[in-house]
């Protein structure tokens, strides 16, 4: 499996990587509170760490649903936390002309699972020479991600992640089948598991998804004893007074326990 490098360390290597953070950017104390937490965190558990929030979440329920603060001020204080915490960002984007702007500042461009056969924004994506996550869609079978994998390729890109979050059946609710760790490593790149997205309950509030929280620390377990190269969580120090995906983000307070059960499976399932 080809090893994704970014900054000091490798993706798909022999350790663990997590990508945190809140879902939607709120404000920059929320980031900057959460953002030193976690890299307090991965650093005495020897954890890579990818920092990760959005300037925007399009996607959403209703039109009275929070979005974030948008592109320019979200990715100014994506960049304000990349500095003063030396630390990689994740963040996804919706339009293929926000991929570039997004690049100057992230080093991973994430794809939404809803768009991720989007061609224009897989290009976008992938001609900006960083990395790209591509979040399966709920609507897919993981072997269907070789063609979304193409497609970065042929423009000129191989940085890839492929991110599993769970497949939809319709009726407010998620299924993970952990089949597709293995199966979509076939493809020769690293897995990540979406932990938290996993948990979600689409629309089941009427005008906002809801969430199962309690069940993500079994699913990331179970995800990483089948063979996940990387762990995706969302955080909040606050969940329940969270703007956007509250009931699915877990409490920055119990992130340290969470994170070292999983080195532990990741490390036993590597021996």
């Amino acid at each position: 499996m080809k090893k994704i490098k970014l900054n000091d360390f490798e993706i798909g290597g022999e350790k663990l990587t997590i990508l945190a953070g809140p879902c939607a950017i709120e404000n920059i104390e929320i980031l900057d509170k959460t953002a030193a937490k976690l890299k307090e965190i991965t650093k005495r558990l020897d954890i890579n760490f990818v920092f990760k929030s959005s300037f925007d979440k399009a996607n959403r329920t209703s039109l009275c649903s929070y979005r974030g603060p948008g592109l320019e001020k979200g990715l100014e204080m994506l960049a304000e936390i990349k500095k003063r915490y030396n630390v990689p960002i994740v963040t996804d984007i919706h339009l293929p002309e926000q991929a570039q702007k997004a690049a100057e500042v992230a080093d991973i461009i994430q794809i939404p699972a809803f768009l991720c056969r989007q061609t224009d924004i897989l290009v976008a994506a992938a001609k900006t020479g960083k990395i790209v996550n591509i979040k399966k869609g709920q609507f897919l079978a993981p072997e269907q991600m070789k063609t979304l994998i193409k497609k970065i390729e042929d423009s000129g890109n191989s940085n890839i992640l492929l991110t599993e979050r769970g497949v939809s059946f319709g009726y407010n609710n998620l299924v993970v089948d952990f089949r597709s760790m293995p199966i979509m490593q076939k493809f020769n790149y690293p897995v990540v598991f979406d932990a938290t997205h996993s948990v979600q309950l689409p629309g089941a509030h009427g005008t906002c998804s809801g969430g199962e929280r309690e069940f993500v620390p079994v699913l990331a377990k179970a995800a990483i004893a089948a063979g996940a190269n990387a762990l995706f969580f969302e955080i909040h120090p606050r969940p329940d007074e969270a703007l956007c995906d509250g009931p699915n983000m877990i409490p920055l307070n119990e992130a340290e326990n969470l994170f070292s059960v999983c080195k532990q499976i990741f490390e036993i399932v590597r021996k």
